[in-house]
């Protein structure tokens, strides 16, 4: 294991001395140096012996970013905390997509310095452990833990996935629902040092927004009416490991302030508490709809979205994957087969290409249900031709090359789908409106179900009564 020996590079006497003084006070050994030339002799000398680095993007013989791109090989697994002033946010935020771990704004909290070199030096060390311990054949660029595919696609998710799985950068995973969001979020988590810590996965749209507080930062006793006892949240669950977001655009206006401030500090304040603790954690969040287009209309904050979206990473819907349509389909047809006491045989070429030509609205989890179905419904060994037909969702085939991808709108309404609705009589409706005519109208072809008509939008339950609450039921059309 290698010493807790940090690296600091910056030019300004009295706050290295000052950075150094916090550090070592925690326990750390300091080696300061002024500009990027010596930084890189230290390195080179011995590069095993460093921990973790903080690095001042402005110093007099050069970029900050240059040297992390420039010297990638000898940094190596050392975990970098840049330091910036206000003005240099975005560079920031470039510096940890070159694999930066972290970035501090300065004035630098003493704490929070101490805490998050703290967390860089551990995420450096276990790297360094996983390294030592992996056998050769673990090292090649297959695909990670949870994916099945190696469409060119998938192959880019994968190199990104790569890229950042030893930052703490933040990571926003957009793509439509059933792409697997959470599978890539937990591929991130395991295939990184933190991934013998907890990972732990919370729905933003799945909780009431009264309690969405208490789950994510926790509470004492008798702070609300049922808080019977004291409770961690779930940021302080994750502690050293990774906190997942999903629906993230499903949280509330106010609760996202204090997310900011959580992401900004590196502290939580649980519910009836009065001082702040510190914890370690990585956020990784997701959500199926578009999220500048939620910050435009107001429902999202664009500060928090730009705190979050250090790192996008976009999944590609299953109807662009080709072959790996294929690949799952025989790898689910193999699980559910076995767990139904049957064999089945792989798909027929004429039914990969009738799998690979349909346009699977609902992604992955529409096939793995369709193969579920299936193995359930056929004794095999082989499947019917007439399986799409009769299992899938919907039959509309994929895109080809002379027809134009359809256009998912709000609430997974497509393109092809759309004039039915009557283009028309939506002139002059405001947004919200349309969105209330389009919920009720999932609900009323749905008899009334709210959780059917939620499967359908693509949305949780939760989401719908929400918005029929604070809509308080009314027609959109009055």
């Amino acid at each position: 294991m290698a010493s807790q020996k940090i690296l600091i590079v910056e030019d300004i006497a009295s706050l290295s001395i000052a950075y150094a003084g916090h550090l070592e006070s925690a326990g750390f050994q300091c080696v300061i140096v002024d500009n990027l030339a010596d930084a890189s002799t230290e390195l080179r000398q011995d590069s095993s012996s460093f921990s973790a680095a903080l690095l001042d993007l402005q110093l007099p013989d050069g970029n900050g970013l240059d040297w992390l791109e420039n010297e990638a090989d000898l940094i190596g697994q050392i975990s970098v905390i840049v330091a910036t002033a206000d003005g240099s946010i975005n560079r920031a935020i470039e510096a940890m997509r070159l694999g930066a771990y972290d970035y501090m704004v300065k004035p630098l909290s003493p704490a929070r310095l101490v805490t998050a070199m703290q967390g860089a030096a551990e995420v450096a060390e276990l790297a360094q452990q996983q390294t030592t311990d992996l056998p050769k054949s673990a090292k090649t660029d297959e695909a990670l833990e949870g994916f099945i595919g190696d469409s060119p696609p998938m192959r880019e998710v994968y190199r990104q996935i790569r890229n950042v799985s030893h930052s703490k950068a933040t990571i926003f995973i957009t793509g439509e629902s059933g792409t697997g969001k959470e599978v890539c979020a937990d591929a991130i988590h395991k295939s990184g040092p933190r991934g013998k810590k907890p990972f732990v996965a919370i729905n933003c749209g799945a909780i009431p927004e009264d309690l969405l507080e208490s789950e994510l930062f926790g509470h004492l006793k008798g702070s609300f009416t049922g808080a019977i006892s004291d409770r961690v949240g779930a940021v302080q669950a994750a502690h050293g490991g990774t906190l997942f977001l999903d629906e993230i655009c499903e949280m509330e206006l106010k609760l996202q302030v204090k997310l900011l401030r959580f992401l900004q500090t590196g502290t939580v304040q649980r519910v009836g508490a009065t001082r702040p603790e510190n914890v370690d954690v990585r956020i990784i969040c997701a959500t199926n709809r578009d999220p500048a287009l939620e910050v435009a209309q107001g429902r999202f904050r664009e500060d928090l979205f730009y705190r979050l979206a250090v790192v996008p990473i976009k999944l590609p819907a299953l109807r662009e994957r080709g072959s790996d349509i294929t690949l799952l389909a025989n790898s689910f047809l193999a699980k559910f087969g076995k767990e139904e006491g049957k064999t089945f045989a792989p798909l027929t070429p004429e039914l990969s290409h009738s799998f690979e030509s349909h346009n699977w609205p609902g992604n992955v989890r529409e096939l793995q249900n369709l193969m579920r179905r299936a193995t359930v419904m056929f004794s095999g060994p082989d499947l019917e031709a007439s399986i799409i037909s009769e299992f899938a969702n919907r039959s509309a085939t994929a895109p080809t090359q002379q027809t134009a991808p359809q256009q998912t709108h709000g609430f997974g309404i497509t393109e092809r789908e759309i004039p039915s609705l009557g283009l028309d009589a939506l002139d002059g409706m405001t947004l919200n409106e349309i969105e209330q005519l389009v919920v009720q109208r999932a609900i009323d072809k749905c008899n009334g179900s709210l959780t059917k008509a939620a499967r359908v939008l693509g949305v949780s339950p939760s989401t719908l009564y929400r918005k029929r609450e604070k809509w308080g039921h009314s027609d959109p059309q009055n």
